[in-house]
């Protein structure tokens, strides 16, 4: 089985030399591409 893990990222804007951050992170795990139950899910302050 192929184990998986999808990350997924939130950001204040597209330009990091502009100034914009990371806010938020998530994340899942699949195994044969099936949800597992562990997942990961943070906000992040960006100042």
């Amino acid at each position: 089985m192929t184990r998986q893990i999808v990350l997924d990222t939130e950001t204040t804007g597209l330009s990091a030399e502009g100034g914009d951050r990371i806010i938020e992170i998530g994340c899942v795990e699949l195994i044969g591409r099936k949800l597992t139950g562990n997942n990961l899910h943070t906000y992040l302050n960006p100042e």
